[in-house]
């Protein structure tokens, strides 16, 4: 995992705004920050991927998944597309849901350092079950409102 400073980049390191080669792989991507305008004011921020995949380290088949990613930003912001090309380096990325689940948020976090984070993972089925993962860091400050994930639980063909 990069090092990250208390520093902001300096925009033209930023992705933002600019061509950018896809990762190939989670470790090559890129996280970018912003700095938080609101860093007085305790908020809500989500970001939602229903269209997450990788591939199963043993089978090498595709596996989907639905993910919601809430967090409590302190001094910095996680920038949206820097996300969208981590999330997308995972598509050759072979790990079990587990593992892809916690690596985001733990990445996330440590790059970001909020006050609060949560990641669901909810997996599609494979071999008839369905596995969602949860994982969180920080307290979670008082007088926060986080709405449900809304993500329904899988019912098959019911």
């Amino acid at each position: 995992m990069p090092k990250t400073s208390d520093k902001s980049p300096p925009s033209n390191e930023l992705q933002l705004g600019r061509a950018v080669e896809w990762p190939a792989t989670p470790g090559q991507a890129q996280i970018d920050r912003v700095p938080n305008p609101q860093r007085d004011t305790n908020y809500l921020v989500r970001f939602t991927a229903p269209e997450f995949t990788s591939l199963c380290p043993v089978t090498g088949q595709p596996d989907f998944a639905h993910l919601v990613i809430d967090y409590v930003p302190a001094q910095w912001l996680l920038e949206s597309k820097s996300l969208k090309l981590y999330v997308a380096s995972f598509r050759n990325h072979g790990a079990f849901h587990e593992d892809c689940t916690v690596m985001i948020g733990k990445r996330i976090a440590g790059e970001i350092k909020p006050k609060w984070l949560r990641i669901g993972g909810y997996w599609y089925p494979r071999g008839g079950i369905p596995i969602d993962v949860f994982w969180q860091t920080g307290r979670l400050p008082t007088g926060i409102w986080i709405p449900d994930q809304a993500v329904a639980p899988y019912r098959g063909r019911g």
